[in-house]
């Protein structure tokens, strides 16, 4: 993600940058959390359109959620944990239990319905990962 936008979305929006140290008491401290999952910008140029849109989807549900920045150091491992096969990804947690997912570029409404019926549901197992979407249907 570019570093001016990462920072601004720290500084301006106030969202938290989690790693190793302070992953574990974020998502615990908090009831309802969604997670930005932008690796590198480069390969993955939507994470900037979900870095402009997250901070406005954040004021919406501003009651019901509060989001955080995943460092890159730790994304392989909760990428694991949460099975998602693509990025960006934002990953919704209650009380530190899986409730969804969204990856990829959304319009507004969809990311707004999505948000909705997300926090609607009840805290589940992540979905196993599509295998035919990791091995480009040789699995």
């Amino acid at each position: 993600m570019s570093p001016i936008l990462f920072e601004q979305l720290q500084t301006r929006y106030g969202l938290p940058l989690l790693n190793a140290e302070n992953y574990d008491l974020f998502v615990h401290g908090h009831h309802n959390v969604v997670l930005f999952f932008a690796n590198d910008p480069i390969m993955f140029p939507e994470s900037h359109d979900v870095a402009v849109i997250l901070p406005e989807l954040l004021k919406v549900f501003a009651d019901k959620l509060q989001g955080a920045l995943i460092a890159q150091s730790i994304e392989r491992e909760l990428q694991a944990r949460f099975r998602f096969t693509s990025w960006p990804s934002l990953v919704f947690l209650r009380d530190g239990e899986f409730l969804g997912m969204i990856t990829g570029i959304k319009d507004w409404a969809e990311y707004g319905q999505e948000f909705a019926r997300i926090l609607s549901a009840e805290p589940s197992q992540p979905p196993k990962f599509d295998l035919e979407k990791i091995c480009g249907g040789f699995a």
